[in-house]
């Protein structure tokens, strides 16, 4: 089943090959628009799967900050989502 994240009326995300944790799903790299993506400082720690970095998903104008997060090194327990990227904050995933 093909899964797409949509943000301001765009698809920003789309994959039938995302990886499901914790009820979020997770997109390959390769499968998200990265020109919606920008820079966050922002890091949280997850005591299983390790540091998790964000980035603002924009959309004509529009921002949700932080609203895209990967694991660039997880800890082993969460290793098949390294890299893969996750979406909240007003990003629609279904």
């Amino acid at each position: 089943m093909t899964i797409r994240a949509t943000f301001n009326g765009t698809v920003i995300a789309e994959s039938d090959d995302t990886v499901v944790v914790e009820g979020n799903h997770y997109f390959p790299p390769e499968a998200v628009e990265a020109q919606y993506l920008e820079q966050s400082d922002t890091h949280t720690t997850c005591p299983w799967k390790g540091l998790a970095s964000y980035r603002d998903v924009v959309v004509d104008g529009e921002r949700a900050a932080d609203a895209a997060w990967y694991y660039p090194d997880p800890k082993d327990a969460a290793k098949e989502i390294k890299d893969r990227i996750a979406f909240w904050k007003g990003v629609e995933v279904r």
